[in-house]
């Protein structure tokens, strides 16, 4: 299962759709809360951050640090919320009332920016993460709507079913699951343990949506720095799935793939046409699958 601590990684993220909801004039996803959640401080540290190397060994002119943004970090997180976000419109549309779980929420703004009361958001996150958001909502005067619900799950000692399901949790309405940014750092299998959990919850016709590395024998030298950057910061990236791998587990588990958008179609989809120079990441998928049979849990 994900160990979902707040990561440097997931604040670089977080930065990132602050920065493009700023300053792109074009923008693939505004996530126009992302800057107020962060708070200028914390802002201010991730640019620094970037601008330094990452290790504070060099300092990047300002040019060259927005180069870097739009280079490395931006593509993936830009293009998989948009996926995951417009994929949860039509879901809601198709179907009403229905549930929302985002694991590893982190800094994401979803609740404060939907309007649609028959989304029933559940925000999954470690614990310590979650308190940290919680104090920024207070310090900002949000107020958080009822059909919000916070939970905490410490995944060393709990199972994110059982929490969600004292959250209020309804099996019986179908529920759509956002994963996304945590496939780099799982092996396949660790991951499928995550996808158990989401079908053994899953009401028919529920949906899961997540991003993953592909699996290649040669990666381009922009994955291969990128990979460089992440274990820098702590977190080692596995390498990638195969897509034939993941396609059996999501069956195994009783969803149905509805969407496969390999890194051609996101640069169809996303980048194409753009002045800015952001184009899709040569290994990132994105992947929506629907929860079409029981599976056997036994």
């Amino acid at each position: 299962m994900v160990n979902e601590r707040e990561s440097v990684t997931a604040k670089i993220c977080a930065f990132v759709r602050a920065w493009h909801s700023n300053r792109a004039r074009h923008k693939i996803y505004d996530d126009y809360l992302a800057y107020d959640m962060l708070g200028k401080e914390e802002y201010d540290n991730i640019y620094d951050l970037i601008s330094g190397g990452l290790d504070g060994t060099m300092q990047f002119s300002k040019e060259d640090t927005e180069q870097i943004i739009s280079e490395y970090f931006a593509p993936i997180p830009l293009s998989r919320i948009h996926f995951n976000e417009s994929r949860l419109a039509d879901f809601a549309k198709e179907n009403g009332k229905i549930q929302y779980v985002i694991c590893g929420a982190g800094s994401d703004t979803f609740s404060f920016r939907n309007d649609n009361e028959d989304i029933e958001v559940f925000e999954i996150d470690h614990p310590d993460t979650q308190r940290y958001k919680l104090e920024k909502i207070r310090e900002l005067e949000w107020n958080i709507r009822r059909n919000v619900h916070y939970v905490p799950v410490d995944f060393e000692k709990e199972r994110m079913c059982d929490k969600l399901l004292a959250a209020g949790f309804d099996t019986e309405k179908k529920t759509f699951f956002s994963i996304l940014g945590v496939t780099y750092y799982l092996t396949l299998d660790v991951f499928t343990d995550t996808l158990k959990q989401m079908a053994e919850l899953s009401a028919l016709g529920s949906a899961v949506v997540f991003d993953y590395p592909i699996k290649t024998g040669r990666f381009p030298r922009r994955v291969e720095r990128l990979e460089l950057m992440t274990e820098a910061l702590g977190e080692v990236m596995r390498g990638g799935y195969d897509y034939n791998d993941v396609s059996r587990a999501l069956y195994g588990l009783g969803f149905q793939i509805d969407t496969y958008m390999p890194p051609e179609k996101v640069q169809k989809e996303y980048f194409d046409g753009r002045a800015d120079g952001l184009k899709a990441f040569e290994n990132v998928s994105l992947i929506s699958a629907t929860y079409t049979a029981g599976y056997d849990y036994e």
